[in-house]
């Protein structure tokens, strides 16, 4: 099991050769510190702080184990070989094209009605129907004395949505970018900016790997030069304007070539 702990800056947009368009999400990974590893788990330490900022108990902690203070502990369950205290972890530890799960909080969205929280419908809008239409209805069993006069458990009501943890699996590795302890994953991972996830090596796709080959500065050169009337915008758009002349001048005929035949 190989892991990493960073935090979530944001969406861009990628392409590859063939044009497709990637939407990626990056994640900046500073080393990690593996202030724990024992047989069935290992407590890693991310974004390191002054002692001034951390209360005593978890000073101790630190102290404990001979570590710096962190401000964020993930406690991972599994064991890496080499993974031993004191080691640290970077974004090297994964390579372009692997595929890993990412774990985070979602974004919190406060106390939310049911229609929102649930897709619940809305009632009708008609006949001065006021705000009613976005209740939820019932939640009681029933009435008489032989049904349960209370809320059945795990009831789909309104309340807190959002900020819960969510692992999103089988995401592609379309970078690593060590130079800026960056690592670039396509698609979208869960909570919002500057939020911390966990990325984990996924458990379902062992030993596969799908590399997409993203459009670069050089590979931009590269295709630049391979096509250099790609450079010619003046040659392309008089291109354009006498295909265009022929196929209109091709259609008159066609046109004109069936009024003639009725």
């Amino acid at each position: 099991m190989r892991y990493i702990v960073g935090k979530k800056i944001g969406m861009v947009q990628v392409f590859d050769v063939n044009g497709k368009l990637l939407p990626a999400s990056i994640i900046y990974c500073e080393p990690n510190l593996v202030i724990k590893s024992s047989a069935n788990k290992t407590i890693i330490g991310y974004h390191e702080l002054e002692e001034k900022k951390v209360n005593k108990p978890l000073l101790g902690f630190f102290k404990k184990n001979n570590s710096k203070p962190y401000k964020i502990i993930y406690e991972l369950s599994g064991t890496n070989p080499e993974y031993k205290n004191g080691n640290k972890i970077d974004v090297s530890t994964f390579k372009k094209g692997e595929y890993v799960d990412v774990q985070g909080l979602t974004k919190g969205r406060g106390f939310t009605g049911a229609i929102v929280r649930w897709n619940f419908k809305v009632g009708p809008k008609s006949h001065g129907a006021g705000y009613p239409h976005r209740y939820q209805g019932s939640v009681a069993f029933g009435r008489g004395g032989s049904q349960g006069q209370r809320v059945p458990k795990g009831k789909k009501m309104s309340g807190h949505y959002g900020n819960e943890l969510v692992t999103i699996q089988n995401l592609v590795i379309l970078d690593v970018m060590v130079k800026y302890n960056s690592l670039l994953i396509l698609g979208s991972i869960p909570g919002p900016k500057n939020s911390i996830v966990c990325i984990k090596n996924s458990n379902k796709c062992i030993g596969i790997k799908k590399e997409y080959k993203i459009i670069s500065k050089e590979i931009k050169e590269e295709i630049l030069k391979s096509n250099e009337n790609l450079e010619n915008k003046d040659a392309l758009h008089d291109a354009n304007i006498k295909a265009e002349k022929e196929a209109n001048k091709e259609n008159k005929e066609q046109k004109s070539d069936s009024a003639k035949g009725k």
